[in-house]
């Protein structure tokens, strides 16, 4: 992998590893994989992926959270949805390094479909690492940093907005917030370095490099964009951070998103 994230072929790199797991790490991701392997077995498992910073070799001791996606040979169900649930809240209270367990559920067919092709497909192929059965990346193309990577990983901003204006709406605690700021912040600090990803010529993820590359093409926002950088490593409870990100930031990146590379296809 070279300094921009890709191969010598110019093709996005892979960007984790268990090798890259840090000691303090390992216990975690092996409690996961024989947790995940006892609740689901081969019957409704088709293959277990960790990804974020853990698998990158940048997590932080009592702040990262641990990342997991499982594909499944069919689409979640219920009683999937509630299994997961269980490991996360397991796992979270087990284990003081990590600050929260989630995991994302999808069928393979979903993972291998044309629709998800530049989306679901990339995140597999490209930002996750292998941790329980086959790996679906060998049935993937290679990914290279164009336009239509860009429309179809975050292509769809504007549709998130509102969602998050509810959840804030709603929100009851300083811990609700935190966890909002948090998920926002990084969304749209990736939204921010997709939108110059072509340009720029590679991949990364992370967010504090993110901003950085996102600012340079737009300077009018780049102090924006750090802020959100931190806030996705730092949550804040902090209202005007939170309304800010939704309400200034938001908009604009969603409006600037379009007009470059377009609306993501809609999902059924």
């Amino acid at each position: 992998m070279n300094r921009r994230g890709l191969d010598q072929d110019g093709a996005i790199a892979r960007e984790g590893s268990l090798e890259r797991v840090s000691a303090v790490f390992v216990p975690v991701v092996d409690a996961a994989r024989a947790r995940i392997a006892g609740v689901f077995g081969r019957t409704r498992l088709h293959s277990a992926y960790v990804y974020g910073s853990i698998p990158r070799g940048t997590a932080v001791p009592g702040v990262s959270d641990l990342d997991l996606l499982l594909a499944l040979h069919d689409e979640p169900a219920d009683g999937d949805r509630a299994d997961a649930a269980a490991i996360e809240a397991a796992l979270d209270q087990d284990f003081p390094e990590i600050d929260g367990a989630g995991i994302l559920l999808a069928g393979t067919r979903t993972l291998l479909s044309e629709l998800e092709r530049h989306d679901l497909g990339f995140f597999v192929a490209c930002l996750c690492t292998p941790l329980l059965g086959t790996d679906l990346a060998g049935q993937l193309p290679r990914y290279r940093p164009t336009s239509l990577l860009a429309r179809e990983t975050n292509g769809d901003l504007a549709l998130m907005l509102p969602r998050w204006r509810t959840r804030a709406a709603e929100a009851d605690t300083d811990g609700e917030l935190r966890a909002l700021s948090r998920g926002v912040a990084r969304r749209l600090v990736r939204t921010g370095f997709t939108l110059v990803m072509p340009g720029w010529g590679g991949w990364t993820s992370d967010l504090a490099e993110s901003a950085e590359i996102f600012g340079r093409s737009y300077p009018e926002r780049a102090e924006q964009m750090r802020h959100a950088a931190i806030a996705g490593r730092s949550p804040s409870a902090d209202p005007e951070v939170l309304g800010m990100l939704i309400d200034d930031l938001g908009p604009w990146l969603a409006a600037t998103y379009t007009a470059v590379h377009g609306e993501k296809a809609p999902r059924p």
